[in-house]
């Protein structure tokens, strides 16, 4: 009996390997649970790899759309965007968390990082300045939805420089104007700044010097009729602003 169980044992366990190597050729190999795709996007992220932790981030998100695992793998999708300088894709990221969980207690935060998303995709004063303009909205929306945070205090600073910018892009434009001797284009601009851009003293004394001047100059291109027509409230304006 004791001869028989040792080629009885051998074969046993040569038909269990053989099963298990079929089972590793064969059989489609576990997945990961939610939990072990997030884990594995924060190592990623704390060892700088943007790009795997983007990857494990949106595969916990499609694979796993209802595990709690998947709201913090969308804020941290927006964070490895943003971390990778990939800022529109980091501000659509943000967006969407903001449209799923707008009771989410890190709202301020994501309202921040869209505001700041924005004014990284800044590039230079002679272009449109929309994500500026964009930005600004929710540096607002944080500081009068959330005044208590440090997310608004932290965006005044922002506001007021990307407030600079605005104003800075049509001083830009006004002077164009104003070197091709447009000065009816280049005076509407300057007193735009001068309108609704006092709390940045240099720039609105820069721009109504350079109004008073596109004004009178604008005048001589004018007939009788259209110089009468725009006198009054212009004198108005000057009267308001000297």
């Amino acid at each position: 009996m004791r001869s028989l169980r040792l080629p009885v044992v051998l074969l046993l366990l040569t038909l269990a390997s053989g099963c298990a190597l079929i089972d590793q050729y064969f059989l489609p190999p576990a997945e990961d649970t939610a939990q072990e795709l997030y884990e594995a996007g924060m190592d990623a992220m704390n060892g700088k790899e943007y790009v795997d932790a983007q990857g494990y981030f949106n595969k916990l998100k499609d694979r796993f759309p209802f595990s709690p695992y998947a709201l913090k793998a969308e804020l941290a999708l927006g964070d490895a965007y943003y971390l990778d300088d990939q800022f529109m894709q980091a501000r659509e990221a943000y967006k969407e968390f903001e449209a799923l969980h707008p009771t989410n207690e890190n709202i301020p935060y994501v309202l921040f990082q869209i505001g700041n998303s924005n004014y990284r995709l800044f590039k230079s004063i002679d272009r449109r300045q929309e994500n500026i303009k964009e930005g600004l909205e929710y540096y607002y929306r944080l500081r009068e939805s959330y005044p208590n945070t440090q997310y608004a205090e932290a965006a005044q600073e922002l506001i007021a420089k990307s407030r600079r910018i605005l104003a800075e892009h049509e001083i830009y434009m006004a002077d164009f104007f104003w070197r091709t001797d447009q000065y009816g284009p280049a005076w509407h601009r300057y007193q735009y700044v001068v309108e609704n851009f006092s709390d940045i003293p240099d720039l609105r004394d820069y721009a109504r010097r350079r109004a008073e001047y596109s004004y009178f100059e604008y005048q001589k291109t004018l007939s009788e009729d259209e110089r009468m027509r725009i006198q009054g409230s212009w004198k108005l304006w000057l009267k308001k602003w000297l």
